[in-house]
This record gives structure tokens, C-alpha cells and sequence, in this order.
């Protein structure tokens, strides 16, 4: 059985998902307008695509993908390296009495999603998900 992103408990609450949301905004508006002092990133187009938070609000995983895939490690690496400076600013963005502790892994979504249209669009899949159309109607 394969793990989530999640805990392997009930799924995160509506308080982890609404907090990984603004996080996720406040993260993708600082990386876009290029507010970081490092000329390096700024060059760089990231997507957000989701931010994870622990139970007790702690610790965010912001899972990103450099624009086009390309250098996705190299991206992790100026993350990382700028994550003092992008966690005070998602503070005073989202005012929580706490800011959580970033961390970034790469988004694997896109991959999964070209994985599973190559698996739909093998003849025998399409096969098996198609309705079959040589049987008639019935009435």
C-alpha cells in the first residue's frame, strides 16, 4: 500500500488544509514577484503546487517543480539555501503565531499524470474502459 502525502492517519484537518493553502499562495506570490535576495532564484519560474502541514502546524512541505522540469535538484538546493528568509516572509504574510518550518521536495504530480495517460492509452487498457460497441442497445 503506498503512503500518502499525508500522515497515515484519517487525512489532515481542515485547519491543515486551509493553513497549506495560504502558505502555498504566500509562497508562490514571493517566488513570482521575485522578492528574495538571491539572484539566482528570482531567475528561476517555480510552481507551487501544494504545501502539506503536520498536525501541530510546525512543519510545511512545499512540494515545487521548476518551470519545464529542468534542474529540479539545483532549484531544491537555492530553496533550501534561502529558507531563512522565505519562512520570515511567509510569517508576515500569514500571521500565524508560529511560522512553520519549510521544507521542499520536488512535486512528482505532472510525472504520475503522464504515467497514467501512457497507461490509458495502451490498447488494451482502452479496451477494457471503453464501452463496447459491437453488442446492441438493449431496450
Amino acid at each position: 500500500m503506498a503512503k500518502n502525502k499525508f500522515n497515515d492517519g484519517p487525512g489532515p484537518s481542515q485547519r491543515q488544509l486551509r493553513v497549506g493553502e495560504v502558505i502555498r499562495r504566500s509562497l508562490s506570490e514571493v517566488l513570482a514577484r521575485g522578492d528574495i535576495h538571491d539572484p539566482e532564484l528570482n531567475r528561476l519560474s517555480i510552481t507551487v503546487g501544494e504545501v502539506t502541514t503536520s498536525p501541530d502546524l510546525r512543519i510545511a512541505t512545499a512540494y515545487v517543480l521548476p518551470l519545464g522540469g529542468n534542474g529540479s535538484e539545483d532549484t531544491l538546493k537555492l530553496l533550501a539555501r534561502n529558507k531563512g528568509e522565505l519562512q520570515r516572509m511567509i510569517g508576515k504574510k500569514v500571521g500565524l503565531k508560529y511560522t512553520p518550518d519549510l521544507r521542499f521536495q520536488l512535486d512528482e504530480t505532472f510525472d504520475r499524470l503522464d504515467e497514467t495517460r501512457r497507461l490509458f492509452s495502451q490498447d488494451n487498457v482502452r479496451r477494457d474502459i471503453e464501452p463496447d460497441t459491437d453488442t446492441p442497445d438493449e431496450p
